[in-house]
């Protein structure tokens, strides 16, 4: 009871004005000031002033960039419908600039027209976010022009009939001057920009966007923006309690430029799908991917149209895109690991042609473990792959058309180096040992005709035998030294030399013991055992190197591509020598990795 003993307000059930009311708007000016200047990217406002024109059925949109009188201008040129008219036929610029967050557009929606993407009424405010002042002429029922004038910061408009000849339908808007920080908008960085943003606007209206920059002297039609890669087909079809969502991804090479666009009934919202609130992970994140997602039900922040509201409909779309990213996670997983075989592939074919290239400097007694010589010619069988016996009439045909290709493909070219097989070794005093001549193209490839060669003793002590043969025997002195071998190899007025160091002694070599289990070079597979501190081991019955991809070394390797593969190499020769001089004391065994890691490394590329 209150102190005159009269029942209070509350307790005889009237409302408090002062704990109930509406909300309003304080300061009307205020309030369209802060909509205005709510667009934070230029860009983004030419490209609703574009959309407007899309919205209008415009078929042609010209953008022209220029100067008048001193000014900088942006004018946006359609052949759409115009401004719609009032009840004389005349444009209704006064229901333009009177009903501002009341979009004449959301009344045609509600009967029915289809694929207008203005909703809020604010868009046209944008231009102070552009210039000083705006134009916008269109065309009454009357065949005449009028024009509307507004100017920013200031809450008046202006409109008045215009004499000039214009198009019985369209509207031509005009921003001048522009604002300094924008007046580097360029032609070329507009026509990228709207490429994007409009992407598929584009492509359903089949609208023609042309951009003529006259302070560039250029001119560009803007193009719905292409995706590379791989189109993703059959991918799960998205069906929410609002509408479906548009999917149209693709896959390529991961990089960091790559990203899916979330687009809103053909306009892009945002750049990056993985930059809003619940996408920041795979598949998103992962730069495998570029694309379109587009989710015509999504509510869009009014001022900027840069952002979403994260309601009931935002969450159903999080909801629908899960079973997708399960399937785009396997899609991409799969791409990974194919780009990883193929990294080992090349891995394997890199560290197998930098080992054939050091047997040849390495003498063939010594490493004859190595199937690399030309088994052919030791027993008539052909080099294969571990695991694929040929039979005889596979052979025969695998012969054949080893000598078919080589015909067409392999045909040596003008010689262009030479080297010495073997470019190191040691032989005893008073021993022969041949050496052979290995004439290349460019190519690499074998050069067998019109060769000439001479051998010659240029350093230490020894007798040569055919010092004008490819084949050249060296007969050593009596006492201990290090002979350098040189021949010089010509064809027509080309010649090339290369040497060979022998280091002569008298000390007793190691004899290699003898092994029938030449098998060729091995592949190699990746086994993770991390914290174990083996980085390596060979299997003898899969002739297969196992690389321990856990280990601290290989992990500390991969950061590099090239210190990978010297890593992965070094492994090989580890086993290698490990396993073709069986019976070597460890200092022994540490010698031969040193001689086969230096000659295999020379050719690793």
């Amino acid at each position: 009871m209150s102190k005159n003993n009269e029942p209070s307000q509350r307790e005889s059930g009237q409302s408090d004005n002062r704990t109930s009311g509406k909300l309003r708007i304080g300061d009307h000016w205020n309030a369209i000031s802060i909509i205005a200047l709510s667009q934070s990217n230029p860009l983004k406002a030419v490209a609703e002033f574009v959309e407007n024109s899309i919205d209008a059925h415009a078929q042609n949109v010209t953008i022209i960039r220029g100067k008048e009188k001193g000014q900088p201008y942006l004018r946006i040129v359609d052949d759409g419908n115009g401004v719609p008219t009032d009840e004389q036929g005349i444009p209704d610029f006064k229901y333009v600039a009177t009903h501002i967050c009341d979009s004449i557009k959301r009344e045609m929606k509600a009967h029915g027209e289809q694929g207008l993407q203005g909703e809020f009424g604010i868009g046209l405010l944008s231009f102070w976010t552009v210039g000083e002042q705006l134009s916008l002429v269109s065309t009454g029922q009357d065949g005449k022009s009028y024009e509307m004038r507004m100017s920013k910061g200031d809450p008046a408009y202006h409109v008045a009939p215009r004499r000039r000849l214009l198009a019985d339908r369209g509207t031509q808007l005009t921003i001048k001057p522009l604002l300094p920080g924008i007046r580097h908008f360029s032609g070329e960085k507009l026509q990228w920009y709207l490429a994007s943003e409009l992407r598929d606007r584009i492509r359903n209206s089949g609208v023609e966007i042309r951009i003529i920059d006259r302070q560039a002297r250029a001119e560009y039609v803007v193009e719905p923006q292409a995706f590379s890669g791989r189109p993703l087909h059959h991918l799960p079809t998205l069906t929410t309690r609002n509408g479906d969502i548009y999917v149209e991804l693709y896959l390529g090479e991961p990089s960091g430029e790559n990203h899916v666009g979330l687009y809103r009934s053909g306009t892009r919202v945002i750049e990056r799908l993985a930059e809003i609130e619940g996408m920041a992970k795979p598949p998103w994140s992962s730069g495998y991917l570029q694309g379109v997602v587009d989710a015509p039900f999504l509510h869009l922040t009014p001022g900027t149209r840069l952002g979403v509201i994260q309601d009931e409909a935002y969450v159903d779309f999080l909801q629908a895109l899960a079973p997708l990213e399960a399937v785009l996670d396997e899609i991409i997983a799969e791409q990974k690991q194919a780009e990883q075989d193929e990294v080992n592939r090349d891995t394997l074919r890199s560290i197998q042609r930098a080992f054939k290239e050091a047997m040849l400097a390495l003498p063939e007694e010594e490493y004859d473990w190595f199937e690399v010589y030309g088994v052919a010619s030791r027993g008539g069988k052909h080099p294969q792959r571990p695991g694929t016996p040929l039979t005889d009439s596979a052979a025969h045909k695998n012969s054949n058309e080893v000598r078919e290709q080589k015909a067409f493909f392999e045909h040596a070219g003008p010689l262009n180096s030479v080297r010495v097989s073997p470019a190191s070794c040691v032989v005893p005093v008073r021993e022969q040992k041949t050496f052979r001549a290995v004439p290349r193209d460019r190519a690499g490839r074998l050069v067998e005709d019109g060769l000439r060669f001479q051998w010659e003793v240029a350093e230490g002590r020894g007798t040569l035998e055919d010092d004008d043969k490819e084949i050249v025997t060296l007969t050593t002195s009596e006492d201990p030294e290090l002979v350098r071998l040189r021949v010089t190899a010509g064809q027509d007025r080309a010649e090339y030399t290369a040497e060979a160091l022998i280091t002569v002694t008298d000390s007793l070599l190691p004899e290699k013991p003898k092994s029938n289990d030449q098998r060729g070079l091995p592949d190699y597979t990746f086994k993770k055992a991390p914290g174990e501190l083996w980085r390596s081991r060979y299997d003898t019955d899969n002739n297969l190197v196992i690389v321990n991809n856990g280990h601290r070394d290989f992990v500390y390797a991969s950061r590099q591509k090239t210190l990978k593969l010297r890593y992965v190499c070094r492994l090989f020769a580890k086993e290698l020598v490990f396993h073709n001089f069986p019976g070597y004391s460890p200092e022994q065994l540490l010698e031969r990795m040193i001689e086969l890691s230096l000659y295999t490394e020379e050719n690793l590329r």
